[in-house]
């Protein structure tokens, strides 16, 4: 740690590495632990950061030190709740096999990485663009702009449930404080119709947590900048949505091995991908790699099953369709 962070930060260190509420052997959201937060009680991610104080008065190399060393905290926090992480990668997986859909929902900062993660579904694992959605208070306006009161309209994330979520959907809701009206209407509103709901969080004592299934609470602790929780609380919930979605889809047999195998070859960058992929699982040079991504209509699975098994591209895409997508089940 920085001479200048003295013992604030170390001391967040150690409670992003203590014990976190893991509802992974019961599901619900109303744990004996669970903290009761009154509306005279701030937030831990709105509280002041001791070891931050004197901020204004750093020198630019200081003040971005500390800043960047705070995301180690977003780290350890996130490390502590693998195993809650993975029992919503189960759940949601189940939930996507059996029909149903993935729905981030959030405000501000929160909402956008919400709709970041969904939005990368489509061409980092060739899904369609309605399996995972995201919902952020405001609409579309608030992803480049703040607008103001959407997050407190709660009768607005309840009409957004209402209007896209169904009994076999899994619903993500994300709040640094947990208690973003619009963000626990939508979350009590997609319970009630049945879908599968989770918690993404960074207080203990969020009341988010307290009306789903299940909940992830990265505790993260207050912010460098006092309430600013697109530093390291935005962090953390980064890495808890980076780890779900490619989590989920790794279960989904949307890859083989580590490798993208379900990515559309939209654009010149992603066909290059694509022939890289074909290239190193069928053992191929430029010119058969193209040809088979050729017959294969741009996909790389279709391509290698064709290249590795003779077969020609509607028996290739038989063969997947019998495996549900899992390549390795028919290449080893």
């Amino acid at each position: 740690m920085s001479k200048f962070l003295k013992s604030g930060p170390l001391d967040l260190v150690r409670t992003a590495r203590g014990p976190v509420r893991d509802r992974t052997d019961r599901g619900r959201g109303t744990g004996k632990d669970a903290c009761v937060m009154t509306d005279e009680t701030p937030a831990q991610t709105e509280s002041a950061h001791a070891g931050a104080r004197g901020l204004d008065m750093l020198a630019s190399a200081q003040a971005v030190a500390m800043i960047v060393e705070e995301n180690r905290v977003a780290q350890a926090a996130a490390e502590k709740v693998v195993d809650a992480i993975a029992y919503a990668v189960d759940e949601i997986a189940e939930r996507l096999r059996g029909g149903g859909r993935l729905h981030y929902v959030g405000a501000g900062s929160s909402g956008r990485l919400g709709v970041l993660d969904a939005a990368e579904m489509p061409p980092t694992f060739g899904t369609s663009p309605t399996l995972v959605q995201g919902h952020i208070a405001g609409g579309a306006a608030a992803l480049t702009r703040s607008v103001e009161g959407a997050e407190d309209d709660a009768q607005a994330g309840e009409r957004e449930m209402r209007a896209t979520v169904i009994a076999d959907d899994a619903v993500v809701g994300i709040s640094a404080s947990g208690g973003a009206p619009y963000v626990l209407a939508a979350m009590r509103a997609a319970r009630a119709l049945g879908a599968f709901t989770i918690a993404v969080c960074n207080d203990e004592s969020a009341q988010l947590a307290r009306v789903v299934d299940h909940a992830i609470v990265v505790r993260t602790g207050p912010e460098v900048l006092a309430g600013s929780t697109r530093l390291k609380a935005g962090t953390a919930q980064k890495i808890v949505l980076n780890a779900l979605s490619t989590a989920t889809m790794v279960r989904l047999g949307k890859t083989y091995d580590n490798l993208m195998t379900d990515v559309a070859a939209s654009n010149a960058k992603l066909r290059r991908r694509a022939l890289r992929l074909v290239k190193l699982l069928v053992e191929a040079d430029d010119a058969r790699a193209d040809a088979l991504l050729d017959q294969a209509a741009g996909s790389v699975k279709v391509a290698v099953v064709i290249g590795r098994l003779g077969v020609d591209a509607d028996a290739a895409r038989v063969l997947l369709e019998r495996e549900k997508g899992f390549l390795r089940a028919i290449i080893g």
